[in-house]
């Protein structure tokens, strides 16, 4: 069986090194036009930022290191220029002498993945202009670092590689603003938790131009000019753009394949195309999302490697299938991390669906051991049904641990209030006896018994101008003092019992505390008492920091980039 394999790195050399573990005789034939058949994609950052300082770290495998170990022919620098598939053949250029052949297969994977998204601006391709994507995009931006000892870089977009690239600069010295139309970072989260990620992107010295439309470039004074839809130009000694990626899926439209969104390949669950011994994986392929059924596009490392073992099964004879993509993903955002799983508020929205959420802000660990931090965390299920639908946590430890334990119980299919059921491991120094999840699960589990009415963000406007709402903000007096929400009146939890009848009846009461708790409390007392109860979800600290973020973003929009 000869097998040729366009495109190495995730899906590509996954497929290769699984097809000889099931076929010691398979001939198999990997084509890669870069010099690197299998790279570290997501570290790429972190070497610009000298976080990693050996290039050879970048490279997983090397061509002489995958045949040795498994006999597999790696062609680097050769591009598969076009595919035959009535012959079952492709042609190939070899990019250092030009020589053009024509080589034949009895299965083709094609593991193309994306390319950085390039506007159709003016100045596109400009050279202090920059995309990172692949090791030799990273060895171009070090090199002109090293060289020109750039002070400022202008970032447009705000997404994973984006955020990655702007705190390995900052870490530099260098003076870093992104800029991009959202008026939000990092899409997979609400805006709400988004606010967090902009805090401390502003914390460590990133200025944040959201809301603007970039326009095109021009070198100017030794730099970059970057011009912007009605407002200022913003200038910078280089420009990196990561706006996001299209599939690279030029070969496959040319031999007919089936294409979908953004000219994505399409595929089926055993990652076939529509052209009978041709598969595809990877960033260049459509797939299902795993929650909604729908069609997507997820570029990430974690399903491009399943992807590509799933087709080395089906050409070995077995019957693999994807079952779809959560886009579970994490990122470092200097001292904090950001987790997100499955789909979010906004989406489940868009998409229909009749949701609610539950956010709350417990430590990483028990409170009594030290070094324990605060993490917040949203869980986003289906109303009737409380199906989870999505999860997004944004802390420093622990944040990873309890991201996965969410993915998992959304791909086990479990309801949102059976997080309360789940056995997790607890020490003192890394969870608490009821972990984060399992305090999710709670509060979810007391919604659908009628224990715990909520009221959230987007109420505050409509209950301040309700004149028959009480409003009753629980936490000390020294916390009601240092801000607060105007109409709230402030009576400490502590002392509800015995001021109770300052509390008017007959009338729904609306709490808030610093992070839910209290007020959940102060509400079990007062609905004990005849009352009446909603409790905010989020808290006064998160409730803060989100009105804090809206106001800078509106303010550096209405004002012109005052940042």
């Amino acid at each position: 069986m000869k097998v040729i394999i366009v495109g190495g790195v995730a899906g590509g050399a996954t497929a290769a090194a699984r097809i000889r573990r099931l076929n010691e005789h398979a001939e198999i034939t990997v084509f890669e036009r870069s010099g690197y058949i299998s790279y570290a994609n997501c570290g790429l950052p972190y070497y610009i930022g000298d976080v990693i300082t050996d290039p050879e770290e970048l490279t997983l495998q090397t061509p002489e290191s995958f045949f040795k170990r498994f006999r597999i022919n790696m062609k680097i620098h050769h591009e598969v220029i076009s595919i035959h598939p009535e012959r079952k053949t492709v042609s190939v250029k070899n990019l250092e002498n030009g020589e053009i052949f024509e080589k034949n297969y009895d299965k083709l994977i094609l593991s193309p993945g994306a390319k950085p998204t390039q506007p159709r601006l003016p100045g596109v391709g400009i050279d202090k202009l920059f995309t990172l994507r692949t090791v030799e995009d990273t060895f171009r931006i070090k090199e002109y670092i090293n060289k020109n000892h750039p002070k400022s870089a202008v970032l447009a977009g705000g997404g994973f590689i984006g955020l990655e690239l702007a705190e390995n600069l900052r870490e530099l010295g260098m003076d870093v603003t992104i800029v991009q139309r959202p008026k939000q970072l990092m899409n997979p989260f609400d805006p709400d938790m988004a606010s967090m990620i902009h805090s401390e992107m502003r914390k460590h010295g990133i200025k944040l131009v959201l809301g603007y439309t970039v326009e095109g470039f021009k070198e100017k004074d030794n730099g970059v000019e970057i011009l912007l839809k009605d407002n200022p130009s913003l200038h910078a000694d280089m420009v990196v753009l990561a706006i996001g990626v299209t599939p690279d899926t030029t070969l496959a439209k040319e031999a007919g394949l089936e294409l979908g969104i953004k000219e994505s390949i399409v595929v089926n669950d055993r990652m076939e195309t529509s052209v009978p011994d041709i598969y595809a994986a990877g960033d260049a392929v459509q797939v299902k999302h795993y929650v909604t059924g729908n069609d997507a596009l997820i570029s990430l490392a974690g399903p491009a490697n399943k992807q590509g073992r799933i087709i080395a099964d089906n050409i070995c004879g077995g019957d693999s299938h994807y079952l779809g993509s959560q886009g579970s993903s994490i990122i470092k955002v200097f001292d904090m991390t950001a987790a997100t799983t499955d789909i979010n508020e906004t989406n489940a929205k868009k998409l229909g669906l009749e949701v609610d959420t539950v956010i709350l802000s417990p430590m990483s660990h028990a409170g009594y051991y030290p070094g324990g931090k605060v993490m917040t965390m949203k869980v986003v299920f289906e109303k009737e049904t409380y199906r989870l639908l999505g999860a997004q946590i944004i802390g420093y430890e622990g944040v990873d641990k309890r991201i996965d334990v969410l993915a998992t119980a959304i791909h086990a299919g479990l309801k949102a209030t059976q997080l309360k059921d789940l056995d997790l491991a607890y020490a003192p120094p890394y969870s608490s006896a009821k972990d984060p999840v399992n305090m999710a699960g709670f509060m979810i589990d007391n919604i659908a018994k009628g224990t715990l009415k909520q009221w959230h963000l987007e109420d505050v406007d409509k209950i301040s101008k309700d004149k028959n709402a009480v409003l009753l903000d629980v936490r000390t007096v020294g916390e009601f003092s240092r801000g607060h929400i105007n109409g709230f009146k402030n009576i400490p939890v502590d002392e509800l019992r015995e001021r109770i009848n300052e509390v008017e009846k007959g009338k729904p009461v609306y709490l808030i505390c610093q992070s839910g708790l209290r007020s959940y409390i102060a509400s079990r007392i007062l609905e004990g008492n005849g009352y009446e109860t909603y409790n905010f979800s989020g808290g006064f600290r998160f409730y803060d920091a989100v009105v804090n973020d809206r106001t800078l973003i509106e303010r550096a929009y209405a004002c012109g980039m005052d940042y």
